[in-house]
């Protein structure tokens, strides 16, 4: 069915994943709204797009580790859109920092630790998400059955151990979870969540030098397959929850989550379920 004028919110937008995504978004014939930290590159590929087209991309500022910046980036775009936004792709992030200096001839004190890569890898994606829920909850169904779609970017980084980066792992582990779990629960509103994990793709948190190595040893994953797993999402697909991973051969597989260890796990988790439900329900709805 026609993707013909939907529109989607891209954080991060400006370059790697998030450009890529919003191009292909645009190709659909879907009007885009970029938003991210870097102004000017957001502007240039909001301009690069729209020499193709007839004026389908706008774009903001947004530091998504700030929920006021977030949500005056995305009022922007509910206003370029007439006042609803069908898909949203928190894909804005960083790659790991020294969170905790190793010096062995501090003898007192202790130092804080660099979080950055939390707050912009699991809390901005949080944040978006929520914005997005409080939208799509006002909207109605599509013509597909849905109030909204949403697609994170997290990482392979997300299942597989990473020793030497621990709070990106964390973090992306985080972004797995939440879609593995609440991903599950949203279709009872009309709303699918599923999130990409790329294993090592050209972007700018590394430097050109380390893809160059990866290219040359073939293990560089290619952008088309996140294009590929991204693009399956749109319309009319209701599948939800789960993890499209991507790697250096090309294409996207949906990861499962863990086999239950036996029934009276799976029975305890079920239970769960139910017990928490409420948390999920409308605001004077019946508990």
């Amino acid at each position: 069915m026609s993707e013909v004028g939907k529109f989607a919110y891209v954080t991060g937008g400006a370059s790697g994943i998030g450009r890529a995504v919003a191009t292909m978004l645009v190709g659909k014939g879907i009007k885009v709204f970029i938003a991210d930290r870097n102004t000017e590159g957001a502007k240039d590929c909001a301009a690069s797009l729209n020499e193709k087209t007839k004026n389908m991309v706008s774009f903001g500022t947004v530091d998504v580790t700030d929920w006021e910046s977030q949500i005056a980036c995305f009022e922007k775009a509910l206003a370029e859109s007439g006042g609803r936004i069908d898909y949203v792709y928190p894909i804005a992030g960083i790659g790991e920092r020294i969170w905790l200096p190793n010096d062995p001839n501090k003898k007192s004190g202790f130092v804080k630790p660099d979080l950055a890569v939390l707050d912009a890898d699991l809390n901005g994606v949080l944040y978006t998400v929520a914005l997005a829920l409080q939208q799509f909850r006002r909207q109605e169904p599509d013509s597909n059955g849905f109030r909204g779609k949403l697609a994170p970017v997290a990482s392979v980084c997300g299942f597989y151990c990473s020793p030497t980066i621990p709070v990106y792992t964390a973090a992306k582990h985080g972004v797995v979870g939440f879609t593995r779990s609440f991903g599950k629960y949203l279709p009872e509103e009309g709303i699918t969540m599923n999130a990409v994990c790329p294993n090592v793709i050209r972007t700018n948190i590394s430097a050109p030098a380390f893809y160059d190595l990866l290219e040359s040893k073939g293990i560089l994953t290619p952008m088309e397959g996140l294009i590929e797993a991204f693009a399956s999402m749109l319309g009319s697909s209701s599948v939800s929850g789960e993890i499209f991973e991507v790697g250096p051969n090309g294409g996207y597989k949906i990861r499962p989550a863990q086999d239950y260890m036996d029934v009276e796990s799976k029975a305890a988790i079920d239970a769960i379920y139910g017990r928490s439900r409420y948390m999920q329900r409308p605001a004077g709805e019946a508990q």
